[in-house]
């Protein structure tokens, strides 16, 4: 962990390893739809992105850089086996490459988690559940994720249920 998440209350520590999720899903987006490398990717959201002020005097949250590139090099170093398990959770005739890649993004950064840390399953559907409803406020795309994501939790750590 950096010294700026040590650092920092509970409170804020949540807040930023959330930030950090939601990036990630954009950043995993971003490497798909522009054919990016993880570095390239990983430094434009750590230069453009993790705390930054924007024109309309918005700012952007701080992030958990040490769980922001976890998460992104593990999606991508566990891919293969995370898409594996996704296509497992959608039904038969949906694979991963035929849902939205914004959910695509979704399910991989959450995957990395699941697969390749010591998040509980059960913390990790929740924070991804909520990205979801920030990307799909009204749709239905939030309780699909959950049943998604409740699957692959249960074939990724099953000990844990």
């Amino acid at each position: 962990m950096t010294d700026d998440v040590k650092t920092v209350s509970g409170n804020q520590k949540r807040r930023m390893r959330s930030a950090a999720r939601f990036y990630a899903v954009q950043a995993l987006f971003q490497m798909e739809h522009s054919q990016q490398s993880v570095n390239s990717v990983v430094q434009e959201f750590l230069s453009h992105r993790f705390g930054a002020e924007l024109d309309e005097g918005v700012d952007m949250a701080d992030g958990d850089i040490d769980l922001f590139r976890k998460l992104i090099e593990d999606a991508v170093n566990w891919q293969a086996k995370i898409d594996q398990m996704t296509d497992r959770a959608i039904v038969a005739k949906w694979k991963i490459d035929r849902i939205d890649p914004t959910l695509r993004a979704l399910f991989r950064a959450a995957g990395a988690e699941m697969v390749n840390s010591d998040t509980p399953p059960k913390v990790v559907i929740m924070e991804f559940v909520d990205i979801a409803k920030s990307f799909y406020p009204e749709g239905r795309e939030p309780k699909f994720v959950n049943a998604v994501l409740d699957h692959m939790a249960r074939e990724a750590k099953p000990e844990a249920f």
